[in-house]
């Protein structure tokens, strides 16, 4: 079998042979080359915007993006930030298009399996290269294929300390990381794996989380933990939520203030340092600005929307209100609901905030977390659970930070969109048969 035609497997039905070729070269450059990845996933795109049985206008979840634009251009021509809202919706407009025009490529439980792997595979390059300047001190700008890849690595992390691979910054990295958690567990726990598969699989699992744990990010740890019961399934929580939640409390005990001191003594001898100090920083309040903290940048951000509801301020605007208004920078609100309804209005907010719970929430009713399995479907349902859990986990980050902005994490959070709406339409319209072969709902 060639490489070609192994790759044109699991293509769904409809989509043509080369945009499914391109469209999963696209996911495996993804955190590699933003540049590559996007000329192929354009290009993946386009093709897969012909021949569509259900046209971008005549699919209801297109709507509220539609609405969306609207308001968002509206919103540009009185915008406080300038030229800054023009650049800014690029960030978003393209989006609603690819949204639509990428779920060709993720019709069948088949094809978002493939595409899960495909990111998966394109983490290595991560894990390596971030345990290379973690432990090594390598150190870039790397060029590849005449410069069309670049990869600047900062020797010690970025921050130093702090694991950050081919991305900017340890929390974006992190960000990355626990996305594909989901996935790697997905591919630790699916039958009939060979001895070298499982090898491969188990060490790219315990490197995920290695370098997700050193990256040092709260909200990935966080999305580590939460990621795990969700891909497990039900039928295993009766007795790994007792289990983890005993795990944790030794963390908790290290961690949190009010513990009696020889309890928390006991814990932070066998809890590592960087993990509860980096957890209690509560003890650094007295000496950190209150307008640097993310309670602060919330309130304030409230308070800019309530002033412009309707339209917002502008793309960007928070960088340049934040500091009139407390003297600090900083260039997001650390939330991206209110970031959205900071820059674009609270409509805006509503109705793409809105598509996103919807997805996630109408995607729960037709049991993609409950189906179970009993035959050779069994890969598919768990690899949707993950896909499931993979979008809910970079939603969550979205909650207390913004890797949105790096563009990497951007398109890979539209493609997972892109994939639950696919798995909502399957669904949908062939309930009865999604059931028969995907397994009954408990």
């Amino acid at each position: 079998m060639t490489l070609v035609s192994w790759l044109g497997n699991s293509r769904p039905t409809g989509s043509s042979l080369l945009g499914w070729l391109l469209f999963q070269a696209g996911l495996f450059f993804l955190p590699s080359t933003a540049f590559l990845a996007a000329l192929f996933l354009l290009t993946a795109a386009v093709l897969g915007s012909f021949q569509r049985s259900l046209s971008y206008w005549r699919d209801r979840w297109n709507y509220p993006f539609i609405l969306a634009s609207v308001l968002m251009i509206a919103g540009a021509f009185q915008a406080y930030s300038g030229w800054l809202a023009w650049v800014g919706l690029a960030n978003w407009l393209p989006f609603f298009w690819c949204f639509w025009a990428f779920q060709p490529y993720l019709l069948s439980g088949a094809a978002r399996r493939r595409c899960a792997l495909c990111f998966l595979a394109g983490t290595v390059p991560v894990v390596i290269t971030g345990f290379g300047q973690f432990w090594w001190d390598w150190q870039g700008p790397w060029q590849l294929l005449s410069g069309l890849i670049i990869w600047f690595i900062a020797p010690g992390g970025q921050p130093v300390g702090r694991l950050s691979g081919l991305f900017d910054y340890a929390n974006i990295a992190g960000a990355w990381l626990a996305m594909v958690w989901p996935i790697s567990l997905a591919a630790l726990l699916q039958p009939s794996l060979s001895r070298l598969q499982k090898i491969v699989v188990v060490s790219l699992a315990i490197s995920i989380v290695t370098a997700l744990v050193l990256t040092d990010s709260r909200n990935a740890w966080g999305g580590l933990i939460l990621a795990t019961p969700f891909v497990l399934g039900p039928t295993l929580w009766s007795w790994f939520i007792p289990v983890f939640i005993l795990m944790l409390l030794p963390i908790a005990f290290a961690a949190l203030p009010g513990v009696d001191a020889g309890i928390q003594q006991w814990a932070r001898s066998f809890v590592p340092e960087n993990i509860w100090s980096r957890l209690n920083d509560m003890q650094y309040m007295d000496s950190r600005a209150l307008a640097s903290t993310r309670l602060n940048q919330w309130h304030v951000a409230i308070d800019f929307l309530l002033e412009r509801p309707w339209l917002g301020w502008g793309a960007a605007a928070f960088s340049v209100l934040y500091p009139l208004r407390t003297g600090l920078w900083h260039g997001h609100a650390h939330n991206l609901p209110l970031e959205i309804g900071v820059s674009h209005g609270l409509p805006v907010a509503i109705l793409i905030v809105g598509v996103v719970i919807s997805l996630l929430i109408i995607s729960l009713y037709y049991g993609v977390l409950t189906a179970t399995r009993k035959n050779n479907f069994e890969r598919t349902i768990l690899f949707d659970r993950a896909w499931w859990t993979s979008s809910f986990i970079l939603i969550f980050l979205h909650g207390a930070d913004m890797p949105f902005f790096d563009a990497r994490l951007n398109i890979a959070g539209w493609v997972f969109l892109a994939g639950l709406r696919c798995l909502v339409l399957t669904s949908k319209s062939n309930h009865d048969l999604y059931l028969k072969h995907l397994g009954d709902v408990q």
